[in-house]
């Protein structure tokens, strides 16, 4: 822990780092409350061991600073006075705990122990909620990229608003699901979600598809039919792929847009649709606009609200997220169990473009989990394609494991001998390059000598084995 002693007793601050140094911590001393708020900023103190009786600014008038500076880290109060009134009045001006005068180191240890296990759990408290909190906001949307967070919370917005929303992005970026995300935020949530791709229905049965038919309104009409403005009703009318709507249909779109009325067909009456529009296209409707491809008035009802989801080549940061959630998925929905997957692996994952983006990763890896055979996903169980020419010796950066379950690493505490070549090789190194950095006691140059591997190839090969 990195953790700042702020006391004006020069010998007391540095028994104190002493004792600090050889628990394992990090110290840093101050002379004052003054000169430690001067310091904050730049050491990023995990907890912070303040004298309460000090000249100038006294223990509490520093917390106080400390607090409005938007310091968070515990502080514990140290006073030689023994007063339990100081100690209540620290407690209550927020303090995590205080250290009375004269300590021995054990006891000084003990406390700061507490205060990190105390805080470890705060962090981890956090952590979940807003896990918890993610996954109530954004469904079954998985994304940490600043880019389709920016999306995500701009749907909530706008969600609120009874406005059509115009959804673009390539194919398989995840546009139901967006739409879907904003018709859960929406004052409709508890009405029904109808969402149809546009480019599925044949021509000649689109109008009755959209706006239902009375019966005897054409060969085959039996009886009468809603349409999918009315089986929306109260709810979202999802309109995928709109661009591909032929263009008398565009007229009667638009038209029900405008009017907030559809016409079966048939029929001489017209009936209200109260469905809340959000559509969804691959194309650029401004240049099928531009091309005379689309209706430009249809396209401006529309896009009141354009939303670009990126593909997910864009969007590196969601890729080791959406590879544990897909595998978790399926591997609960298959009845298969890995572990997780192997750095060369997820190397490959990270290299390969993507061209069918979200929905093409999900394919693959669910491929992978079918086909593997080892406790962990590895490179030879990825279509090759995916796999490329990514090779074990590589120096280029690259992600480390990822871990679903255990907190092994290939190759060990497998109740049945793994006999993948490159599974074994990978446990191997990652063995060697441990007893290594044990041999010179961390000194990552010593240790790159010892496996005669370069500085750079060794730090890669530190954060993919997880070794940091």
């Amino acid at each position: 822990m990195r953790i700042l002693v702020v006391d004006d007793d020069r010998g007391l601050r540095q028994s104190l780092s002493m004792i600090l140094q050889d628990g394992g911590h990090l110290p840093k001393l101050a002379p004052g409350g003054a000169e430690a708020l001067e310091l904050v900023e730049g050491f990023g103190p995990d907890l912070v061991l303040v004298d309460y009786r000090m000249p100038g600014m006294n223990g509490l008038a520093f917390l106080e600073a400390y607090r409005k500076a938007g310091g968070e880290a515990p502080v514990i109060v140290m006073t030689a006075y023994g007063s339990m009134d100081l100690a209540v009045e620290a407690m209550q001006a927020g303090a995590y705990d205080y250290l009375p005068k004269p300590f021995g180191a054990d006891e000084v240890l003990l406390t700061v122990r507490k205060a990190e296990e105390r805080e470890s759990l705060r962090r981890e408290v956090g952590r979940l909620r807003e896990e918890v909190k993610a996954g109530r906001r954004f469904g079954d949307i998985v994304a940490a990229a600043p880019e389709m967070l920016r999306v995500m919370e701009t749907a909530r917005k706008v969600a609120r608003h009874p406005t059509t929303i115009l959804l673009q992005g390539a194919t398989g970026t995840g546009k139901e699901l967006m739409a879907r995300l904003i018709h859960n935020e929406s004052a409709r949530s508890q009405g029904p979600f109808v969402a149809v791709n546009c480019g599925a229905i044949p021509e000649n049965l689109l109008e009755s598809e959209f706006f239902g038919h009375v019966r005897g309104a054409f060969t085959g009409a039996d009886r009468d039919r809603q349409g999918l403005f009315e089986a929306a009703g109260g709810g979202t009318l999802f309109l995928d792929e709109v661009g591909e709507l032929p263009d008398f249909l565009q007229v009667k779109l638009l038209r029900v847009l405008q009017e907030g009325e559809v016409r079966r067909v048939g029929e001489s009456e017209s009936r209200p649709a109260d469905a809340r529009i959000v559509a969804a296209t691959n194309r650029d409707l401004k240049e099928e606009v531009e091309g005379g491809r689309f209706r430009e008035d249809l396209y401006y009802r529309l896009a009141v609200v354009t939303l670009r989801i990126p593909a997910l080549k864009d969007r590196p940061e969601d890729l080791p997220l959406l590879v544990r959630h897909f595998l978790r998925r399926h591997g609960d929905r298959l009845g298969i169990e890995v572990d997780g997957v192997d750095p060369l692996a997820l190397r490959a994952l990270a290299a390969y473009p993507w061209p069918g983006n979200v929905r093409e990763l999900e394919n693959v890896l669910e491929r992978a989990l079918v086909l593997a055979e080892g406790d962990w996903l590895g490179v030879e169980d990825l279509p090759t394609n995916v796999a490329g020419e990514v090779g074990g010796t590589s120096d280029g950066e690259g992600p480390s494991f990822i871990r679903l379950s255990a907190e092994s690493t290939p190759g060990e505490g497998s109740e049945e001998e793994d006999l993948s070549v490159k599974r074994r090789s990978a446990a191997l190194e990652r063995d060697l390059i441990q007893k290594a950095l044990h041999r010179t006691e961390g000194n990552r140059t010593r240790a790159a000598e010892l496996l005669e591997l370069s500085d750079r190839a060794l730090r890669y090969k530190i954060r993919d084995y997880g070794l940091e």
